[in-house]
């Protein structure tokens, strides 16, 4: 489904600019590359049907070397660009995605116009947004997602690639929250509640529409009453009870609080005096 969206946009050009019912398909093998001598013997249009053609037969490679052939070999030609971005969408369908960007950096400086500008954007941000990490790594590949898809955003808000872009920068924020909070997890397990503290504040004041906000503020109170401030876990847990009363999360501050002392226990984890306590110490707050 992540692939659809840039399949569909480049079959679009292919047919737009493709003569490719005027050859003879090639037939050979993805492996198959062809000799320089070769290349440099067909016209513009020949080496872009022969790289449509491999395309659309998966070998990827060898759609890289017709369109790249014939950059090299009439970089003043009418079918250059469309080769350089299609070169780019056969890289990224490889998972070469360093390549691709660089493909499509070229493409977006020599034509900055173009009507297939958009999706040379959108392009570029998906091959950033596969290389993604698992939260437990580094996450500067999410942060440049982030950057490349809200540029697509910003420059053509109107367009299908910008709603799909939107979608995607609301899960890197989501993976980015994650991170903080695995960061978060470590320093309280190792007994270091200011710095878990940190990161648990990070994940409610830049990720607070994330996933993650909740179980941030139950281990906000968590570590607070670890460390005797109990000022400041009653209220972390009103927020927690304003904006997720049902939540497990809440539950869970509201039993800490009730064992600490802080709270009378109706014996069910959740009295009705209880939550007005919090709703109203919010609003107090702010």
């Amino acid at each position: 489904m992540r692939r659809l969206l840039p399949g569909i946009t480049a079959l679009l050009l292919l047919a737009g600019c493709s003569t490719f019912n005027s050859l003879v398909p090639w037939t050979g093998k993805a492996e198959d590359l062809e000799k320089p001598a070769d290349l440099a013997a067909r016209t513009p249009e020949q080496l872009y049907d022969r790289g449509v053609d491999a395309l659309n037969g998966k070998r990827y490679a060898l759609a890289v070397q017709q369109f790249d052939a014939l950059q090299q070999n009439y970089p003043f030609s009418s079918w250059a660009p469309k080769a350089q971005l299609m070169q780019g969408y056969a890289q990224y369908l490889q998972n070469h995605y360093t390549e691709a960007i660089s493909a499509l950096d070229r493409y977006l400086q020599l034509h900055p116009a173009s009507s297939d500008a958009a999706y040379a954007y959108y392009l570029r941000a998906l091959c950033y947004y596969e290389q993604i990490e698992d939260v437990q790594r580094d996450q500067k590949g999410t942060e440049q997602a982030m950057a490349a898809l809200q540029e697509v955003v910003n420059r053509y808000p109107d367009t299908p690639y910008a709603r799909d872009a939107r979608l995607k920068v609301d899960l890197c924020r989501d993976h980015l929250a994650g991170k903080e909070m695995v960061i978060g997890r470590w320093y309280e397990g190792q007994h270091l509640y200011g710095a878990a503290i940190n990161r648990y504040q990070r994940v409610v004041q830049l990720y607070q529409t994330t996933n993650h906000t909740p179980e941030a503020l139950q281990r906000l109170v968590e570590c607070y009453l670890k460390l005797g401030m109990t000022g400041e876990a009653k209220e972390t847990a009103s927020v927690l009870a304003y904006n997720y009363p049902g939540s497990r999360w809440y539950q869970d501050s509201y039993a800490e609080l009730a064992e600490s002392g802080q709270v009378q226990s109706s014996g069910h984890g959740r009295a009705a005096d209880e939550r007005g306590f919090f709703a109203r110490t919010f609003g107090s707050i702010f």
